[in-house]
């Protein structure tokens, strides 16, 4: 059985710290197991079943825009 994989597009995103928030906002949602944000990409890949609504409130919470990649 495989983990479910989502892909977000994340815009505003400048620095270091900016990465650790918006990791540290994806980690608190239930049913994350992992997150990589990738700055110069604007990309975050969450794995995990976690709601897709949880995850782009919890970005937008942190100050930055976010939309499910190929949505």
């Amino acid at each position: 059985m495989t983990t479910p994989t989502t892909e977000l597009n994340i815009t505003g995103m400048t620095c270091g710290h900016c990465v650790k928030a918006v990791e540290g906002a994806l980690r608190a949602i239930p049913g994350v197991q992992a997150v990589t944000v990738d700055l110069a990409g604007g990309r975050a890949t969450v794995q995990g079943d976690a709601d897709r609504n949880a995850m782009l409130a919890a970005v937008t919470e942190e100050g930055y825009s976010a939309q499910v990649a190929g949505a």
